[in-house]
């Protein structure tokens, strides 16, 4: 059975505490545009939660002196940013983290974990594996690798109230994430790692619906006959392939899907 739906740096000077940066961690790099790494930092700081929706953004002249670039550059990192629509400038006040756009679940990276929790159930993840291996066919084609180069790989389990409501197979491409193996997943997941600390500009995800294999039913404590929705994402930075994951739902405990108006918007209650 099987369906498919296609949806698709130099030190800083600190300034106010909600705006603040971390000294040494966006340095400059020679391999990419200079106006790119100041459009790179303030997408990473919005990504990560760092400024949210509403928040008030360094000023130009502070990010001139933040990165020691001329303002000519800062502000076509800017301009970039707000025809983006991830900022937004009012004339002389300042630059502002655009309102958040409400999106579709399928459209955006859920965290399941949060989910569980608003309903006031316990979650828990497992980690089953960290490890680096040689990229098969299939996983070296999707990370634009080579067949037999190295790559992470993990796999996880994700419950709610002990009960197995997704399992999570992930491959990283070493490039884009190089410490994604030494990490500690028992206190970050996986996902949150990445999202924390690789600027993603690009997201796919395929949802199927197939049968568990013996190993991945006896993971998620389920009958290999019942039948599972299997979501695929792959995340890129500037056409470079970041991750491949696949995150495995038995259909009986779990359901993707969205509700929106003709304008693209979600609807919430």
């Amino acid at each position: 059975m099987s369906s498919k739906l296609h949806l698709l740096r130099t030190p800083v000077r600190k300034t106010d505490p909600k705006i603040g940066t971390s000294a040494g961690a966006d340095r400059l790099s020679p391999n990419v545009a200079r106006y790119q790494q100041v459009k790179d930092f303030v997408a990473r700081k919005i990504q990560d939660g760092t400024w949210k929706a509403g928040d008030r953004l360094p000023s130009e002249n502070e990010l001139v002196v933040q990165f020691g670039l001329s303002r000519m550059t800062v502000n076509r990192a800017l301009r970039e940013l707000v025809e983006q629509g991830r900022i937004k400038r009012i004339a002389g006040v300042g630059s502002f983290v655009a309102d958040d756009k409400p999106q579709a679940n399928l459209l955006q990276i859920a965290r399941l974990s949060d989910d569980i929790r608003r309903r006031g159930h316990d979650y828990q993840c497992r980690i089953v594996t960290v490890e680096r291996i040689s990229a098969s066919l299939d996983i070296a084609s999707s990370l634009g690798l080579h067949t037999g180069e190295s790559v992470f790989h993990s796999v996880c389990v994700h419950l709610e109230d002990g009960v197995p409501m997704q399992l999570e197979d992930r491959y990283v491409n070493p490039r884009m994430a190089p410490t994604f193996g030494q990490q500690d997943f028992t206190l970050e997941q996986p996902s949150d790692f990445l999202v924390r600390t690789v600027l993603f500009d690009q997201m796919e995800h395929v949802v199927d619906a197939v049968l568990p294999t013996r190993e991945q039913a006896e993971l998620l404590q389920m009958d290999p006959s019942q039948p599972c929705l299997l979501l695929t994402r792959r995340t890129w930075m500037r056409e470079d392939p970041i991750t491949l994951v696949r995150c495995l739902h038995p259909g009986m405990r779990y359901r993707l899907g969205s509700r929106f108006r003709t304008d693209g918007n979600a609807v919430t209650s």
